[in-house]
């Protein structure tokens, strides 16, 4: 890729509410933990549910997804709750190849894995031809407002050069 040019990429962050969304986008856009965040493919690992649903949230995205070479990574959040863990890691790890999913677990509290979920992400992305763009856009990260990102789900436009 030219050093001189920017992309944008389009980050979709899907899942239950109250699973973090919004903490992880935050912790990594501000480096920023806000424990009273009003709420906002992610899965608690303390709630049995969160997990059970990522089927639903899978087949949400199967519908209204326009691309077949989309790149998904599920993410389960709250690790730092390893006393409350509900959904043991082996089982998201077989979710996630199960769908062809990059996985990874994180803590938007206390920062574990979010980098590295950022960058692995975009990473693969910038590996599969067609999803991404070249534009002319400032530097560093923006994001979309309420109207942008819909109900029920947190997205952020993450430019990279």
């Amino acid at each position: 890729m030219d050093d001189d040019v920017l992309t944008t990429l389009k980050i979709l962050i899907i899942g239950e509410s109250g699973v973090g969304k919004s903490s992880l986008l935050l912790r990594f856009t501000d480096d920023t933990f806000d424990p009273e965040l009003a709420a906002t493919i992610v899965y608690d690992v303390t709630k049995r549910d969160t997990f059970t649903r990522l089927e639903n949230w899978l087949n949400e995205l199967e519908t209204y997804c326009t691309r077949n070479d989309l790149v998904k990574m599920l993410v389960g959040n709250k690790i730092d709750k390893e006393e409350n863990r509900v959904v043991d890691r082996n089982e998201g790890l077989k979710f996630a190849r199960k769908h062809s999913m990059l996985f990874i677990e994180a803590s938007a509290k206390t920062r574990d894995g979010v980098q590295c979920a950022f960058e692995e992400l975009v990473e693969k992305i910038l590996q599969t031809p067609g999803l991404w763009e070249s534009n002319a856009q400032p530097r560093g990260v923006q994001l979309g407002d309420q109207e942008q990102r819909g109900a029920g789900g947190c997205g952020g436009y993450c430019s990279v050069l």
